[in-house]
């Protein structure tokens, strides 16, 4: 499957009075045609930044440094904001995680889908109208036509959320990065969404980054994983694999604090400690201070390790050396 994004060494950070802060620090990874990709780490790890970086959308304080973001062959970092404006919702799009905060409360979902349309393309009213109808329909929005003339306050939170992602399929961008976007919705409407989504991806050939804390439900949604630890990918891997046998002690961290990892009454299980302030990173593994197998070898940065197919990681005691060594 031919790969449509390929991300090489990306490194955002933000320059304030206290110092720099490296919120993406050397991330690489790429994504292939009709791919889901999940993109999981606690609040802090870098993950939300990555997104925000590939559509070129980190204000200052904060630019991209150094690295390439590739789409379709052409590489984004470096455009000028016209450029790039010509290819948000074209060529790749986001869903945020608050649809309050994307639709415009004063338009009504006609007008906002309208323009998104006519940024990008010249089309008549009735094809425009059409269009309009059908990515309303096939996000599951009933009666469309009727619905175009409402405002956001008149759909409920998941409808909402389903308009924000009918926005970003207008064009059929190559690639949706989606921000942690049924944090807010209730499981239910959550699990509506997830298939839905998952069905987009399969019919249409889009590709989709899904951005959440939530390991549960992107392991529900994605087909490869990169976990995120203090703005590097720590592991990497398909996600049956990751999750049935974690290389990074971070990574079992995550699975073991899911809900039903433990026994009935039993506490959940918590990684130790907190994540560490990205001013004052210093040049071993950043885990080390949280980790149980951490050694004096920890004190030097970890390069990436591979099975030489499809699993990598960032460890000086990968799991599997420890179970084999116990």
């Amino acid at each position: 499957m031919s790969v449509v994004l390929e991300v090489q060494n990306l490194c955002t950070n933000f320059h304030t009075r206290g110092g720099v802060v490296k919120a993406v620090n050397g991330v690489s990874f790429s994504l292939r045609k009709g791919e889901v990709l999940g993109l999981v780490g606690e609040s802090g790890s870098g993950k939300t930044v990555t997104g925000f970086s590939l559509l070129g959308l980190v204000d200052a304080p904060g630019r991209i440094d150094r690295g390439k973001v590739i789409l379709n062959g052409q590489n984004l970092v470096g455009l000028s904001e016209k450029e790039l404006r010509k290819r948000r919702g074209r060529d790749i799009a986001m869903i945020f995680q608050d649809p309050i905060a994307t639709l415009n409360p004063l338009l009504s979902i006609r007008t906002q889908m309208s323009m998104a349309l006519e940024a990008h393309a010249a089309m008549g009213r009735s094809a425009l109208e059409q269009r309009c109808v059908d990515v309303l329909d096939k996000v599951g929005i009933p009666d469309p036509r009727a619905r175009l003339d409402n405002y956001p306050h008149e759909f409920s939170g998941g409808m909402r959320q389903r308009v924000a992602i009918a926005i970003a399929l207008l064009h059929n961008p190559s690639v949706i990065v989606a921000d942690e976007p049924t944090t807010a919705l209730d499981v239910s409407i959550q699990a509506q969404i997830l298939h839905e989504m998952r069905s987009l991806a399969q019919e249409t050939g889009t590709s989709l980054i899904w951005i959440s804390h939530d390991l549960a439900t992107v392991s529900s949604l994605a087909s490869r994983l990169l976990v995120m630890y203090a703005g590097k990918v720590v592991e990497e891997g398909p996600t049956a694999e990751v999750l049935r046998n974690p290389q990074h002690p971070y990574t079992r961290g995550l699975i073991d604090s899911l809900p039903g990892s433990s026994a009935p009454g039993e506490a959940l299980r918590q990684i130790p400690g907190s994540t560490p302030s990205l001013l004052a990173l210093d040049s071993g593994c950043a885990f080390k201070p949280r980790c149980d197998v951490a050694s004096v070898r920890c004190d030097l940065a970890p390069a990436q390790s591979s099975d030489g197919k499809e699993r990598s990681w960032r460890c000086h005691h990968p799991l599997a050396i420890q179970g084999a060594a116990g």
